[in-house]
């Protein structure tokens, strides 16, 4: 099983840009979880969120023939709780893309309104880790996620 942690892409601008949104729903059990008092959405499933909105960016950028995983958290700053009936929105923008790497600036918003930044620096795998044998299948990119591009990109078939 795969948790994804955005619902839907609003933008998506080819190896530049995109914009995702997630709706926190008091349904997502993992709220109950966190504090069973004040359900509230933790900061560790945003940079999730935000990961996997700049990840599929990132591999897009060469056309998913890489296997991008995130290797580091440059900066992860949230000022604002996030609760249910809330919605987020992760703009997320690559800084540096190279062979090896990416880097990736990204906006949170809630509601609206600014709430942080998370900024992330991803690793093209096969490129990166010699001699560390990897499947020859993308399993990074599932359908799960290339599904949430439709209507923005060209996505390669099963």
């Amino acid at each position: 099983m795969r948790w994804i942690w955005i619902d839907r892409f609003e933008e998506f601008s080819p190896g530049v840009s995109a914009t995702a949104v997630k709706n926190v729903s008091l349904a997502e059990e993992h709220l109950h979880d966190h504090w069973e008092d004040f359900p509230v959405m933790p900061v560790s499933l945003m940079i999730e969120g935000m990961a996997q909105t700049s990840g599929i960016l990132v591999g897009q950028a060469r056309d998913f023939r890489e296997k991008v995983i995130l290797a580091k958290i440059s900066k992860a700053e949230v000022s604002e709780p996030v609760v249910p009936g809330d919605q987020l929105k992760y703009q997320a923008e690559i800084v540096t893309i190279t062979d090896q790497a990416a880097s990736t600036h990204g906006t949170v918003f809630k509601n609206g309104k600014q709430i942080g930044t998370i900024d992330l620096m991803f690793s093209h795998i096969d490129q990166n880790l010699a001699g560390t044998k990897f499947p020859k299948e993308n399993f990074v990119f599932t359908g799960q996620f290339l599904r949430l591009l439709a209507g923005f990109v060209e996505v390669p078939g099963p």
